[in-house]
């Protein structure tokens, strides 16, 4: 049960919330730190201790993932249960890209290195390297979200006339404008971004140099594992215990980041109850995939494990009702596919090739509600 809080620690917030504000039109956005200090107090002190027996699931995915593979590889199967197979080692590709995810925010385990090769794991579907998920989502995403220099933001008008890159993909591979070829931003966005963040790291200052070669070898090693597989099990066995799971794995996880922000206004201060969408699913699966939907929650408290996601929605929901922001995943997806992703405003999408234009979410509530 969450707790309320007296009537005199909500007029301190209230207070808090009046000295910080900014304004979005006439929605006011307040820092991060103000519902942190809010809302702290007012969590267990177990909740914000790392949640060590997550590490489990690393080896119990790799033993899937293994398991499957010799499955396929060995034709224990007959040919048509091998998507089935593939579809489970898919599954498990994008769970242990969300135990790397925590893992590097520390919410597993403190420890700077082993945090760092638990995640190395945790991305190596993706052959993507912690360092640089460390600097590209940790570091700077987490403190601009949805500001003007977020690297996961969509682009302006400005930005999209202005170059050639950001039309085509906006274009021809964005989920939004009701194009269905906008899926292939599910079935491969993943994979594009990571290398994509890789080759700008240097230009947009994640990593210095040495960092740089880092990130390269961790990338190229990972590249090495797959490349082994494949010479072991085959051409064809490693479409069905690789490629065909990677694709599916790019779904379930773009499925979560696209709606994060996507459908969020453009912000000028980090408010993760304006810039951030929280999307819900049955529990079995919220289970399966670590609670990864729990994005405003995530935000407030990223180093907190998504398991105490829940204690943190009730509290939120209990003082700031009509601000927290959340839908079923299926409603967001569906408005991702219906609407557009570039900004003509703050609160504006619209769709360059049509001139169609869409509204953002938007909070309807504003100040601190004593319980």
């Amino acid at each position: 049960m969450t707790q309320s809080f007296s009537a005199k620690r909500a007029w301190e917030s209230h207070a808090v919330f009046m000295r910080t504000q900014h304004y979005l039109g006439t929605t006011p956005l307040f820092p991060v730190a103000t519902y942190v200090r809010s809302l702290r107090p007012d969590l267990p002190p177990e909740t914000f201790a790392p949640a060590r027996s997550r590490l489990a699931l690393i080896p119990i995915h790799m033993a899937v993932i293994v398991a499957a593979t010799l499955t396929i590889a060995n034709g224990w199967v007959p040919w048509f249960v091998v998507p089935v197979v593939s579809l489970v080692i898919g599954i498990s590709f994008a769970c242990l890209t969300f135990v790397g995810h925590e893992a590097m925010h520390g919410a597993i385990i403190r420890n700077r290195r082993i945090k760092h090769v638990i995640s190395w794991f945790g991305f190596l579907p993706f052959v993507l390297s912690p360092r640089l998920w460390a600097a590209w989502h940790d570091r700077v995403h987490h403190a601009r979200a949805n500001q003007a220099d977020d690297p996961d933001l969509y682009p302006d008008l400005a930005g999209y006339h202005a170059s050639s890159r950001a039309r085509f993909s906006i274009d021809q591979f964005s989920l939004g404008g009701r194009r269905w070829r906008g899926g292939l931003s599910l079935i491969l966005g993943f994979t594009v971004q990571s290398a994509h963040q890789l080759m700008l790291a240097k230009d947009r200052g994640y990593l210095e140099a040495r960092e740089r070669k880092l990130a390269r070898a961790e990338t190229a090693l990972g590249i090495a594992v797959w490349l082994l597989v494949a010479v072991l099990v085959g051409f064809v066995a490693f479409l069905f215990v690789f490629v065909l799971p990677l694709l599916i794995a790019n779904v379930i996880v773009m499925s979560y980041i696209l709606t994060n922000h996507s459908l969020s206004p453009r912000v000028t201060v980090n408010d993760p109850l304006v810039s951030s969408l929280t999307v819900t699913n049955p529990r079995w699966y919220e289970l399966l995939t670590l609670n990864f939907g729990y994005h405003v929650e995530h935000h407030l408290f990223p180093a907190m494990s998504s398991r105490h996601a829940h204690k943190v929605r009730a509290l939120v929901q209990e003082r700031w009702p009509g601000r927290y922001q959340s839908m079923t995943h299926a409603e967001a997806l569906g408005r991702l596919h219906r609407t557009a992703r570039v900004y003509k405003d703050a609160t504006t999408l619209v769709d360059p090739t049509t001139g169609a234009e869409y509204k953002t979410l938007l909070p309807t509530g504003c100040v601190v509600v004593p319980a």
